[in-house]
């Protein structure tokens, strides 16, 4: 008997599946893998960073300031008596490992962060709102509570791997970009870890003033200012919505007894 090859059916080597659900399922395969994997690396990395003591983050954080900040002149009177306020609250955190140091970002946004090595920044537009020592001094107080916490190195591990992603992807230098994304990310702290930090901040003031008259106001006004509301929106894509963080805040002082009305300080400039 004679082998009469047969010609293969056609689309043989052709796929059921529509080519564009091959490639979407493709991507949305890899994009898993890929997060699963960055996840990962961040949890390693802000485990590994929790262990850091405070005294080896000043020495490697000690002189360091984000690339894209803008600082006032050095002389500026607001920059002598924000210090001044910072280590005075800062007194009421009697085992703090840090020495504190606060710079003002030349900006109309209002803002303020808490960054490695005890760097505390308000932004220019922060201090032209602010009517009162008071209220400045929870703005401070709260930042003083992610140091309190270690928020600020928790979120650094986000930075750090987000700067390894950009320096592969762009084929750029990895130091450059990464004090920009972890400016970037450090800043998105948890609702948990912001609420600690009020928290810890509405105690200090209690301490340094013997009463919560006003630590709140900021927030109060931001609620009603028309005039308020970028302001408002950039404050608030690093911290808790204002009005739910004053009911906590006031629950707070309640609950312990504390003072709601009192002498307020005015500012020196």
């Amino acid at each position: 008997m004679r082998f009469v090859a047969k010609q293969p059916k056609e689309g043989i080597n052709v796929s059921d599946t529509h080519p564009l659900v091959e490639a979407s399922t493709l991507v949305v395969g890899l994009t898993a893998i890929f997060v699963v994997i960055v996840l990962a690396i961040i949890f390693m990395i802000e485990v590994a960073l929790f262990f850091v003591s405070a005294e080896d983050e000043a020495n490697l954080f000690g002189d360091w300031l984000p690339e894209d900040l803008i600082t006032v002149a050095p002389d500026d009177d607001r920059l002598v008596e924000i210090q001044l306020l910072v280590d005075r609250l800062a007194r009421h955190w009697p085992d703090s490992p840090y020495t504190f140091r606060v710079e003002i970002d030349d900006s109309e946004t209002a803002n303020a962060m808490a960054l490695p090595g005890g760097l505390i920044i308000v932004t220019r537009g922060l201090l032209d709102r602010v009517e009162s020592e008071n209220e400045l001094a929870f703005v401070l107080g709260h930042e003083l509570g992610h140091f309190k916490n270690r928020d600020h190195l928790r979120a650094l591990g986000r930075g750090i791997v987000l700067a390894m992603f950009f320096a592969v992807v762009t084929d750029s230098d990895v130091a450059g970009i990464g004090i920009k994304a972890t400016d970037i990310t450090i800043r998105g702290f948890s609702r948990r870890q912001e609420t600690n930090a009020d928290e810890f901040g509405l105690a200090v003031v209690n301490s340094e003033y013997g009463h919560v008259d006003e630590a709140w106001r900021l927030f109060e006004r931001w609620e009603v200012e028309n005039d308020s509301v970028i302001n408002l929106v950039t404050y608030l894509s690093t911290h808790p919505e204002s009005g739910d963080r004053i009911i906590d805040m006031k629950r707070q002082a309640e609950a312990e007894g504390w003072l709601l009305t009192g002498d307020v300080t005015p500012l020196n400039w």
